[in-house]
């Protein structure tokens, strides 16, 4: 496992100040726990996002074995649930899939606006579930719309290129569903997104970062060359919670 690097967050920009990294060793906690705490579904040390808009979990402390139980009674017994970033599990608890993914933070990124995108909202989500269909950049379901802003760029009124807004620590924002139609791929409009996005989210005073598959080589050196620094690797586990109700006992 690698260990954290020390990256200071808004290197690019001055202005914005300097974030408070460690946050992101836990992000989606630090979401659910802080700006994103109003879509949170959440038991006490345990937390979820709405399973339409984004299927994820996490726990204050990992190694609490009371936030596990917590996240029991969240999600009932004999139930399939993403979590990250964690390594180990309880006993009782089943890892039935995963993989590792890295995070990368923006250092010297150059924010700017993209003329050419558009805002997207619930009206759009056919459109952006088409392309995400076509070109799997990683989870969107019907509603992750709410979770910040979304752009993209349109061909002839086709959806073609499209990056957003997903988790929100306190003090950064991640970069997400970034992606191009395969037959318009070569022409910068993913890297003119993520600018775009970027500039929105240091106008606000935050800091991006994003993750990607540790295993997906293309989009990491993309993100390193215009501007990202890989901060950590960290596995996203998908555990099956045991198949008892929590407390019960069993006969």
């Amino acid at each position: 496992m690698v260990q954290p690097t020390e990256v200071r967050g808004g290197a690019a920009s001055p202005e914005s100040g300097t974030a408070d990294a460690s946050v992101l060793d836990n992000a989606v906690w630090a979401a659910l726990d802080g700006p994103h705490a109003h879509l949170a579904e959440r038991v006490g040390r345990a937390a979820r996002y709405p399973a339409d808009v984004y299927a994820v979990a996490a726990l204050a402390d990992p190694g609490d074995p009371a936030a596990w139980a917590d996240l029991h009674h969240l999600v009932g017994p004999g139930t399939t649930v993403r979590i990250k970033p964690v390594e180990q599990v309880p006993e009782g608890w089943e890892i039935v899939g995963g993989g590792v993914g890295v995070q990368l933070v923006d250092t010297a990124l150059r924010a700017e606006p993209a003329p050419e995108a558009v805002r997207l909202g619930p009206d759009d989500v056919p459109d952006i579930l088409d392309l995400v269909a076509r070109t799997r950049p990683g989870p969107f379901l019907e509603r992750t719309v709410a979770l910040g802003t979304y752009l993209g760029i349109r061909d002839r009124g086709r959806l073609i290129a499209l990056a957003g807004e997903r988790l929100r620590p306190p003090g950064w924002t991640e970069i997400s569903a970034v992606c191009t139609d395969p037959a318009h791929r070569g022409r910068g409009l993913a890297t003119r997104l993520v600018r775009a996005v970027a500039a929105g989210i240091r106008e606000r005073g935050d800091t991006p970062f994003l993750h990607a598959a540790a295993d997906n080589t293309y989009a990491v050196r993309l993100y390193e060359s215009i501007g990202f620094t890989l901060r950590r690797r960290s596995p996203v586990l998908v555990v099956r919670s045991p198949g008892t109700s929590p407390g019960s006992a069993v006969l």
